[in-house]
């Protein structure tokens, strides 16, 4: 294939005036490849000020006659020395191993040492060292990991540096503050000392609605430290989902906001804690203005923590005892309650270790929520590895937050692709200095190649977006990227290391393109469930592998690309992820079964043309007779999603059809009708 030259790219790409300004930057280089184009294009001419429709046009000039069995366009490749001094480098050289693939390949042969050596260098503490580090006696689905051992994870997320940054924070309006591990240690030992003083014991459930601020960290950790069990609640929530999941997991007191400030808004939070039933609360103050009168019982958070005797010694704890209970959309309506224990931690902190490259004195930031694993995954994956949490205390889809990445110095960057959108659509990050961020990450929803391609580009010299896909029963990630890898807009290049996955057919046969099957065991693998049947809701009715291996479920469609990427492409089962949120079709369809004129309805998640995030549409039975109004029901069926489960949640379409196509068991299909709408 004859590889353009520069001045072929440039007169296939623009207009004669900038082809001519892009020809004199790169005068004299004469490309070997097209990757070395794009390589040259990116670091001497692609800067963030030149308009992105230009830095688009090139990227595709410059691939537009790569064949279809090479491997997706590189939009950037690793410096060798920037890769040598990652942290997956460093674990290469001190196990003697060639490259990355080699180790992925140890860490999935060789389990049991690859843990050791990952517990060994994250530092985990251990009041009590461990036995041995896996016992499969009891077989892969219920795997025995550091048996023998006494710890409590919290301990592992303060020690280091006394004097180095744990937290930097932000108001929308205020200015950027910092607690360093120091404090924060004092902070959470306090919190801890004052819940046990409020009668929370260990194994005691304890929600937290609010959102991630400097004090539901100090709260959270608090919580762990003092062995008790979080129950974590995202902020968005409606009083009766809040309730929902405080009865799944026996919470009877809370944590909590008197409101959320956001936008300049100030919404309602504390009294929807209220109504949802909880006996006691604690209450942060984070609004100026907000209204809110205690009940009976009550107390704010300044007078929780006031006179408290801090808990210097952390609860020891056995490495399976639950820390945290989140809550993932099942199929039935109701949500998994799942626990994580002392040993999630160690599979985000890895996952932000290797995958993500996190390091000592870096700032990370990721707009999230205690509610959602991502938070929990932020505390563990940033504090394990003495990196310092960024926290903005407000809207992240505005020009504020942008500008607060660049003020708050930070070195990797989170989104869900939705986020990405806004920021792009908005022009929110134009003029603002990412150059100190070193990598990007993705995840809770699909990419879209162009927008994934324009995050890139915001750092002069383009930086990787770490493709991240997971869930909160696997306590991180099962596929995702490396900053060892040349990085394709919206793609996946390993499975994470000690995981490895098989995708089948509808046959059961290995394919390039189907459903996705982890293969057990790995520290984060959940193994139990509250109030549902672990075994059959991951393992009742999976194939066997390929060697014959026990496979658990998860539910993603996943395809294979040449030259070892994947591509994702949606859930196989009723579920969806719409901004970031894993939510059920059956809640959906619950929050709209009393929209007047609709006898029955099927939520389906249909990804937009060129790929992307989902986009929720619904599909409508009416009464006999009726005559609807497609609009006038998208605008009910919004404002009861609205009220009943989460204003997140947005209705892109209402279709009105004739019946709902079914299975010869009467269940719906949800899958024709996304052939059918894409169609």
């Amino acid at each position: 294939m004859r590889v353009p030259t520069a001045d072929d790219l440039l007169a296939r790409a623009l207009e004669p005036a900038a082809a001519a300004d892009a020809a004199r930057r790169l005068a004299g280089f004469d490309a070997d490849s097209p990757e070395s184009l794009w390589s040259a294009a990116r670091t001497r001419w692609l800067t963030p000020d030149v308009p992105f429709a230009v830095h688009h046009a090139v990227y595709e000039a410059v691939f537009a006659d790569r064949p279809a069995s090479a491997p997706p366009p590189p939009a950037w490749t690793p410096d060798p020395d920037a890769a040598a001094a990652t942290n997956l480098a460093a674990a290469c050289r001190r196990l003697g191993l060639a490259d990355y693939d080699a180790l992925w390949r140890w860490s999935v042969a060789h389990r049991e040492d690859f843990w050791r050596d990952a517990v060994t260098t994250l530092g985990i503490r251990f009041e009590r060292e461990p036995d041995a580090v896996l016992d499969l006696s009891a077989g892969v689905e219920d795997p025995r990991w550091l048996p023998g051992a006494r710890l409590n994870v919290a301990a592992s997320c303060l020690d280091g540096d006394p004097d180095a940054d744990a937290l930097v924070w932000k108001d929308e309006r205020g200015p950027l503050r910092r607690m360093t591990r120091g404090e924060l240690g004092q902070a959470v030992r306090r919190a801890a000392g004052a819940f046990r003083r409020f009668g929370v014991g260990p194994g005691d459930a304890v929600a937290i609605a609010m959102p991630m601020t400097a004090e539901a960290v100090v709260a959270y950790l608090g919580l762990v430290h003092a062995g008790s069990v979080v129950v974590s609640i995202a902020d968005s929530f409606s009083a009766a989902e809040i309730a929902t999941r405080a009865r799944l997991a026996g919470a009877r007191l809370v944590v909590t906001s008197d409101a959320i400030p956001r936008g300049g808004r100030v919404l309602p939070m504390a009294a929807r804690a209220f109504e949802a039933g909880f006996e006691r609360a604690v209450v942060v103050r984070l609004a100026d203005g907000a209204d809110v009168t205690l009940r009976e019982g009550d107390v704010w958070w300044d007078d929780f923590l006031a006179d408290a005797v801090p808990l210097e010694a952390p609860h020891a704890a056995s490495p399976d005892d639950v820390t945290n209970v989140l809550f993932s959309s099942g199929t039935t309506g109701e949500p998994k309650a799942i626990p994580w224990t002392h040993l999630t931690p160690i599979k985000c902190a890895m996952d932000g270790c290797y995958h993500h490259d996190i390091r000592g004195g870096d700032v990370v930031a990721w707009p999230t929520n205690i509610g959602w694993m991502m938070g929990p995954w932020l505390i563990y994956a940033a504090l394990v590895n003495g990196a310092a949490v960024a926290l903005y205390h407000g809207a992240p889809n505005t020009p504020g937050f942008c500008r607060f990445v660049e003020e708050a110095g930070v070195t990797m960057l989170g989104v869900v692709p939705s986020l990405v959108r806004a920021w792009r659509a908005g022009g929110h990050a134009d003029g603002v200095d990412w150059s100190r961020i070193r990598c990007f990450s993705s995840t809770g929803e699909a990419s879209n190649p162009e927008d994934m391609l324009w995050l890139m580009s915001r750092v002069p010299g383009y930086r990787p977006v770490v493709e991240y896909c997971g869930g909160t029963e696997i306590g991180g990630g099962y596929i995702t990227q490396t900053l060892v890898q040349a990085a394709s807009p919206a793609t996946f290049s390993t499975p994470a290391l000690g995981l490895d996955f098989v995708i089948l057919d509808d046959e059961g046969r290995p394919a390039d393109v189907g459903e996705l099957f982890l293969v057990p065991p790995s520290i984060g693998l959940s193994q139990r469930l509250i109030h549902r049947d672990h075994h059959e809701v991951y393992y009742a009715g999976c194939p066997r592998g390929p060697r014959g291996e026990t496979l658990r479920r998860h539910g993603d469609q996943m395809e294979r690309l040449p030259g070892g990427y994947y591509r994702a492409l949606g859930r196989a089962d009723d579920t969806m992820n719409l901004g970031g949120i894993k939510v059920s079709s059956a809640e959906i369809e619950r929050a709209v079964a009393d929209t007047p004129g609709i006898v029955e309805t099927a939520a389906i998640a249909v990804p937009p043309p060129g790929g992307g995030p989902a986009r929720l549409v619904i599909c409508a039975v009416v009464s006999p007779g009726t005559r609807p109004d497609a609009a006038a029901l998208r605008q009910t069926m919004q404002q009861a999603i609205r009220t009943r489960l989460n204003p997140l949640f947005h209705v892109h379409d209402v279709v009105v059809v004739d019946a709902l196509p079914r299975t010869a068991s009467n269940k719906v299909m949800r899958r024709v009708l996304r052939d059918r709408y894409r169609g």
